[in-house]
């Protein structure tokens, strides 16, 4: 392992022996994608709230966890994904991106177009745009290219096959381009990167950190 990998999968085994530091670094490293995530499945008013209650469990479950840097995001993608649903149902709401969700056939496209990273695909304005697509691509979309999840994983995560995930992430991107290119005020938002597997995290400020209860609540 590389990069990001190796330093979340070392920071994660070190968070579980109790190193607080240890976890702060996977909370800096995981929430403004888990964040991301959360937005386009309860919208904004709600995904920090959503966001919270998920890092309380993560925290409670860390010591059960086992697995590398992708195994734990996936885990975590999958606690915020039941935490955000289960908000939905207490409110009797909809998922708040748009469309029906409905599987597909399960055909994967010819490239994992998934795998080429969109630098500012988080910003608001390309999380609003992300919220008017269909509910399958919309997440197949986050969780490939946002929160950095392989196709499996992520498959994992929805409860779809890998391939069904792989065709709604092109789908979605491709469908994300056009919105782009049809707005004029996302000039610039897509800019093709290297993959975020090697990618550095960013560094997250205070403004951009959920404040939580428990052991996360210090110094995140």
């Amino acid at each position: 392992m590389l990069g990001e990998d190796a330093e979340l999968t070392a920071a994660v085994r070190a968070a579980q022996d109790g190193d607080e530091t240890a976890f702060r670094t996977v909370y800096r490293t995981v929430h403004p994608r888990l964040l991301a995530y959360a937005r386009t499945l309860v919208g904004d008013p709600d995904a920090e709230d959503v966001t919270s209650e998920a890092w309380l469990q993560i925290a409670r479950d860390l010591e059960r966890f086992s697995g590398d840097a992708d195994r734990f995001r996936g885990w975590a993608a999958t606690i915020a994904r039941n935490r955000a649903l289960d908000h939905l149902r207490m409110r009797g709401r909809r998922p708040a991106i748009g469309g029906d969700e409905s599987e597909l056939a399960g055909k994967a496209a010819e490239s994992d177009t998934a795998g080429e990273a969109i630098e500012a695909l988080a910003t608001d304005r390309a999380l609003s745009l992300i919220a008017r697509l269909p509910q399958d691509q919309a997440e197949a979309v986050v969780l490939r290219v946002v929160v950095g999840l392989d196709a499996k994983t992520a498959a994992r995560t929805l409860g779809k096959r890998p391939g069904a995930v792989r065709t709604a992430a092109h789908r979605g991107l491709k469908r994300l381009a056009e919105l782009l290119d049809a707005d004029p005020e996302a000039d610039g938002a897509l800019e093709a990167v290297p993959p975020q597997r090697g990618a550095r995290a960013r560094t997250v400020t205070s403004a951009g950190v959920t404040h939580m209860r428990a052991r996360t609540q210090k110094d995140m």
